[in-house]
């Protein structure tokens, strides 16, 4: 590695009279950085060696602990706006309001291992910093995809779509015909459907279906499913289904 004369000795110096600040100002600067990364990146830098056990405990020490980043998908600026005005216009509704809505949504469990297993170093009480999320668009891979629906007082069974796309009429055969009409009947007319903007459940048959029992619909800003409680829901049985097999660990959407 090539240095700037005396920005070596430099560095050296700087070691020897704080190790922990010294791994504390590379770890966050590179916060995806692994131990060992730090290892190496710190001999090159100084021709100092410790031990991965050492790197963690002096990141420890200066408050910096391996942790899973929060994820999110990434945001237009219409993304935003549209999503503030969906915010505003339902901050001020009531228990009632809201125990008349079912939310609906589908997930995808991953089979393959995916970012799940990434840790970065972070603060305790940091894990939504900008610095600290990082942006998911899809997975990849093999996954089993399940679809379930939670109200204030009720839920769906959680059903389990087998192999092949998830299409319009599968929606409405697996979905809402056997599930959502049961809701709809035991509700009432107040009963508001929550089923995001995939491209399945905008299918003209789905509208038909839905005009047809009298079933509302709540408009939905895209790329918003952090506004939908189901998705406390999946991060629980991921975790439940992680405890029964570490070995592969699922991913939640």
């Amino acid at each position: 590695m090539e240095t700037v004369p005396g920005y070596r000795i430099h560095r050296e110096k700087a070691w020897a009279r704080s190790p922990k600040s010294h791994l504390s100002i590379i770890a966050r600067r590179n916060r995806d950085a692994t131990a060992s990364q730090l290892f190496r990146d710190l001999y090159e830098a100084t021709g100092t060696r410790v031990s991965r056990v050492t790197v963690s405990k002096k990141l420890h020490e200066t408050g910096l602990f391996a942790r899973r980043p929060a994820v999110c998908v990434p945001l237009t600026s219409t993304n935003r706006r549209v999503r503030l005005a969906w915010c505003r216009e339902h901050r001020d509704w009531s228990m009632d309001q809201w125990a008349t809505v079912l939310f609906t949504d589908e997930s995808r469990f991953s089979l393959n291992t995916d970012s799940r297993r990434t840790f970065i170093w972070r603060e305790p009480g940091t894990r939504y910093l900008l610095s600290n999320v990082r942006e998911i668009d899809h997975y990849g891979g093999g996954c089993l995809m399940v679809l379930a629906g939670i109200m204030l007082d009720g839920r769906t069974p959680l059903h389990v779509f087998e192999r092949g796309t998830v299409t319009g009429v599968r929606f409405r055969d697996e979905i809402l015909e056997p599930y959502v009409r049961i809701f709809r009947g035991a509700v009432g007319p107040k009963l508001i459907l929550m089923d995001d903007n995939a491209r399945p459940h905008r299918a003209p048959l789905v509208d038909e279906f839905l005009e047809s029992e009298d079933i509302r619909r709540m408009d939905w800003p895209a790329r918003s499913l952090d506004l939908n409680p189901i998705e406390h829901v999946w991060d629980a049985l991921g975790r439940a289904i992680a405890t029964r097999n570490p070995l592969r660990e699922p991913s939640t959407k």
